[in-house]
């Protein structure tokens, strides 16, 4: 994302926790931990927009999540209100209706059923973006991210793969949305033949989705093979045991 942002950025203004070394002139970096709230808001002054993508990446203890995930973002957002910036994009995840099964086409008004921990923070992440809409009035879009691959490399992205070239354009096409956008969430995913999540309206996001992941289906071991519709759309990440090595006793 950094690579493809730099070149439509009069400033592109990088934070992590590791240091960082800017590459181009219009690049400004900052080593910050998204717990530090003071920290955040400073390296943030001057900004027109924000695209988070910080936090923890897969199941974890909650605490840890809760941390990472959650406060982290309440920080973004807390920076974002008291600084005036016009848009923040958020990283959501596919897994908030992990439980949401495979035959059913899912769009953003379905209820809630995330997968795991890691879900739920998510959810977490979507509701304060909402509160900071409706609230205070910043413009906040969510997005639901797929399987983010270079390729599709199991059966399950075949459905749910984000290639690089789309998440690109999904996170372009959200910093760019129409400035009276309040709050949105839509799924960011690949026009993949067999995906079960529904692809957002023109007039909530600008982009159509460019790859398909049914041209890697015969290098996928059973790529022929549907999914069991009976299944939940979050796969292996829905059993049990990938939550309960996480949880404390």
């Amino acid at each position: 994302m950094r690579d493809a942002l730099r070149a439509h950025a009069e400033s592109l203004v990088l934070l992590d926790r590791i240091p960082l070394q800017p590459v181009s002139a219009n690049e400004v970096t900052h080593t910050v931990d998204l717990l530090d709230s003071a920290a955040v808001e400073a390296a943030l002054a001057g900004v027109d927009a924000v695209v988070h993508l910080g936090g923890l990446p897969d199941e974890a203890p909650l605490p840890d999540l809760l941390a990472a995930n959650v406060l982290g973002t309440h920080h973004v957002l807390e920076a974002a209100r008291r600084l005036g910036i016009g848009r923040v994009v958020l990283a959501s995840s596919n897994r908030v209706t992990g439980f949401h099964l495979v035959s059913s086409l899912t769009d953003t008004r379905a209820p809630v059923r995330p997968d795991g921990l890691y879900g739920v923070s998510k959810v977490a992440v979507e509701a304060l973006g909402q509160l900071y809409a409706d609230k205070f009035g910043l413009s906040v879009i969510c997005l639901r991210i797929g399987s983010f691959e270079e390729a599709p490399a199991e059966r399950r992205h075949l459905a749910t793969w984000l290639s690089h070239r789309d998440a690109v354009g999904f996170v372009r096409a959200a910093l760019t949305a129409s400035p009276a956008t309040g709050f949105a969430t839509v799924y960011a995913v690949s026009a993949n033949s067999r995906r079960f999540w529904e692809l957002p309206d023109a007039s909530t996001l600008a982009y159509t989705p460019l790859d398909d992941a049914e041209e890697y289906a015969s290098r996928i071991p059973e790529g022929h093979l549907r999914l069991d519709p009976r299944s939940p759309q979050a796969g292996p990440f829905a059993d049990p045991e990938f939550t309960l090595r996480h949880l404390q006793h």
